[in-house]
């Protein structure tokens, strides 16, 4: 009896721990999607304001300066998980990850007309590449990040056409070409990359719908 005693007790401990360790996950995470949320709003400004304004550029990059914050909370995500254990505890904070690349890349795209990397990305937030060097950004979570790019900027187009500013949309068809070529060379058997890379055929067709009608406008020329 005694010696069930115990190894019932040593499962209660395990259960204890394995509840301390959700919850500081769950804590940090929560820290994490609320900055998320608020960078996203703030970022929002992409939407009212034109070229001409460097409101945009400067409201980039005050969001890329937030992301030391951000970094120091992934440190401490990184010390919360168990060694080794990263993919037992991953889809707490994949969601909040995805959303940072996809903010990371609508600054990169306003500030230098270009792809977000993975090694920029894990760079600003502060995360290893693969998995053998410890706490990384995941490749799928990057991906998806990115795919989140398309569907703001095919909105962002029509916007930027309402407000006059006819290159926008030229500039953010050539990006969408680039990510669509992109993945065109990936085999994706995950389902929810397939479903945004559906999107992102969808968002690049809007773009080029938008250029069309400015060209045959003779909008382009004047821009």
């Amino acid at each position: 009896m005694a010696n069930v005693t115990n190894v019932f007790s040593s499962y209660n401990q395990y259960l204890s721990d394995e509840v301390e360790i959700k919850e500081k996950i769950r804590d940090l995470v929560t820290e994490l999607e609320a900055t998320a949320r608020q960078l996203s709003t703030e970022l929002q400004i992409i939407h009212q304001c034109d070229e001409k304004n460097d409101q945009i550029v400067a409201t980039c990059q005050s969001v890329e300066t937030k992301m030391t914050a951000v970094q120091a909370k992934y440190q401490e995500l990184e010390q919360a998980v168990p060694a080794n254990q990263y993919y037992r505890y991953h889809d707490h904070w994949r969601f909040c990850t995805q959303r940072f690349v996809f903010i990371l890349s609508i600054s990169e795209f306003v500030q230098r007309d270009q792809i977000l990397s993975r090694e920029d990305a894990c760079q600003r937030l502060g995360l290893k590449k693969t998995r053998e060097e410890g706490f990384h950004l995941d490749l799928e979570d990057f991906l998806v990040g990115l795919l989140l790019l398309a569907n703001e900027l095919s909105r962002w187009s029509v916007n930027a056409v309402t407000a006059g500013d006819y290159s926008r949309p030229v500039r953010i068809l050539k990006l969408l070409k680039e990510l669509h070529s992109g993945f065109q060379l990936l085999h994706m058997k995950n389902d929810q990359l397939r479903k945004r890379y559906d999107g992102l055929k969808y968002d690049l067709k809007k773009v080029e719908e938008v250029v069309y009608d400015l060209t045959i406008r003779g909008l382009l020329r004047d821009s």
